[in-house]
């Protein structure tokens, strides 16, 4: 009796060993046939605006689309760069950014990214209160004037 326990015993456990096996033969052909980093296709537009979007996706999709005419918590920035601040005609602006008197540029936008209070008093994009990092602001910037 004790050496039938002791043989099933011995059974379950090669049976364990072997289905072990039968995994990590699997996952490895598996990963055997992912394709390397490298051999994946790339982007067209290069990292740069890959990045740019990256970062833009980080730090302002939540509330901003780059897509004319979709508007969202906030107003879409589809050629943001030359447009007069608080003029999109399908948004509800505050009356602080409606009155800031300026038109968007590169500097004014990096300025605002890192801190919107100090650049339009009053503006709505509570509770975003800036990014503080230059090389991202660089390129949110650089992948919003694409869109000219």
């Amino acid at each position: 009796m004790l050496r039938r326990v002791v043989r099933v015993a011995e059974r379950d456990v090669s049976v364990r060993r072997r289905n072990r096996m039968l995994l990590l033969g699997a996952l490895s052909a598996m990963a055997f046939m992912l394709p390397a980093p490298s051999a994946l296709p790339q982007v067209a537009q290069g990292t740069e605006d890959v990045s740019g979007q990256q970062a833009f996706n980080n730090a302002c999709r939540t509330c901003h689309m780059v897509k004319e005419g979709d508007n969202r918590l906030g107003p879409n920035l589809y050629k943001v760069v030359g447009r007069k601040a608080g003029s999109l005609p399908d948004y509800g602006f505050s009356s602080a950014m409606k009155e800031a008197g300026f038109v968007w540029d590169e500097e004014k936008l990096d300025r605002f990214i890192a801190n919107p209070d100090e650049v339009v008093p009053g503006n709505n994009m509570k509770p975003y209160g800036g990014l503080s990092s230059s090389d991202d602001r660089k390129k949110i910037i650089a992948f919003l004037a694409q869109s000219r």
